[in-house]
Formats: structure tokens, C-alpha cells, sequence
């Protein structure tokens, strides 16, 4: 248990860098120049983009200011859902999708996606897994395993990550257009090997492996 004082000390750093009020700055000047750059590849707008750029002064607590930049993901914070399925077999799903940022050009991992307006998170994790894979599971065998700030430095996107017990095969794939998705069955010690062989390399699927291990045969 972490010492009285110690807890103490956290607190008083904490209130001391609290934002107590919040600026918004005119990004007229940035959304033209990322427009133009924009304009070049795909000739659209860039109101019609799904990243955007929130740019905003931050006043703290300790009488000094901060300016940053935020990420906004078509209107909203991005905040999503990531789901490890657990089949009545006692196997895990895995999903397949480009992710062209990557060095490999494509993603290994588990089913998640943004959570809609309104949308509960443990909703969103079981609309992604039907979604994605076809397989439903039942409110009594979801979990909620841990929530947390995806990059705390640029986003308010808050992801949180479910473990789905005794999934079943109910439906077909419910894709959007332009959406890929492969998804296959493997035990969850060769989910674990495929992380340690590179080819599961999402900081949120890296994170369901880690946090689903002690559960993920009770």
C-alpha cells in the first residue's frame, strides 16, 4: 500500500497542474494550410476529413498556460472498445485488417472500434465483435478488464478493453465499406506466441493479452 505521505505528495502536484479554464484559439490559419496540403491528394475539403485538429489554450492552476493541440476523430474524442473473444471452445479470435501506418502494412489483433455518441462502452465492445466476426456473446460473460487514455499527450480518446467468454457463431460479418476484415481461431498461448513473434504489435491488444491472462481459463 503506497505511504500516506507519498499519496499526499501525488495530490498536491496534481491540483497544482489542473486546467481551471480553457480557450479555444482560432485554427482558421492551420485548417487552410492543412487543406491545401489536403487538396493535393484528394481534392476535398478538409471539413470533410475525419481527423481533425483542436487547438486550444490551457490555463493551469499554478497561474501558468499551455497551448496544445488535440486530436478529433470525426466530431468526437475517438474513444473505443477492444474486445478478446473467447470462444465456448475456450479458443481466441483474432481479427486481420490493413493498418497501412504500419511497418508491415497490416494489423493483427483483436476486435474494437469508436464508440458511438451515447453508446456505452461494454455495448460498443459486443456491437465489434457481432460486427466484425459474426459472434455474439451474452452480458453475463463480458468483462470489463481495464480502461485508459490512448496517447494522454495529444487525445482524450479514453479505450476500454472487454473479455468475451463463451462466444458463439451466430451471424455474418456486418462490414462497413472500406472496412477488411479477416478474422481466425487460435488457442491463447498461440495468441501470446504471435505477440512474441511481432505480429501482434497494437498497444491495445498487447494490453487485452496482458490483462485477460489470469481470467482467461476461469
Amino acid at each position: 500500500m503506497i505511504r500516506k505521505e507519498k499519496l499526499e505528495e501525488l495530490k498536491s502536484y496534481i491540483e497544482e497542474f489542473k486546467t481551471i479554464k480553457c480557450e479555444k484559439i482560432d485554427s482558421n490559419n492551420l485548417k487552410t494550410k492543412l487543406q491545401k496540403v489536403y487538396k493535393i491528394f484528394k481534392n476535398e475539403p478538409i471539413n470533410k476529413t475525419f481527423i481533425q485538429i483542436d487547438r486550444s489554450k490551457y490555463y493551469l492552476n499554478n497561474g501558468k498556460n499551455i497551448i496544445r493541440e488535440k486530436i478529433v476523430k470525426n466530431g468526437s474524442d475517438g474513444s473505443a472498445a477492444i474486445v478478446l473473444p473467447v470462444t465456448k471452445d475456450k479458443n481466441t479470435l483474432l481479427i486481420v485488417e490493413p493498418r497501412v501506418f504500419t511497418k508491415l502494412g497490416v494489423g493483427v489483433g483483436f476486435p474494437a472500434g469508436y464508440i458511438e455518441i451515447g453508446e456505452k462502452p461494454i455495448n460498443a465492445a459486443k456491437r465489434e465483435l457481432t460486427e466484425e466476426t459474426g459472434y455474439v456473446t451474452s452480458d453475463e460473460d463480458i468483462y470489463h478488464l481495464v480502461s485508459f487514455y490512448q496517447d494522454e499527450g495529444c487525445s482524450s480518446a479514453y479505450n476500454h478493453i472487454f473479455l468475451a467468454k463463451n462466444c458463439e457463431k451466430k451471424e455474418s460479418q456486418h462490414l462497413d465499406d472500406g472496412e477488411f476484415i479477416k478474422y481466425f481461431e487460435c488457442t491463447f498461448e498461440e495468441a501470446l506466441e504471435l505477440q512474441n513473434l511481432g505480429y501482434i504489435t497494437g498497444s491495445n491488444s498487447i494490453i487485452a493479452l496482458e490483462k485477460s491472462k489470469s481470467l482467461i481459463y476461469k
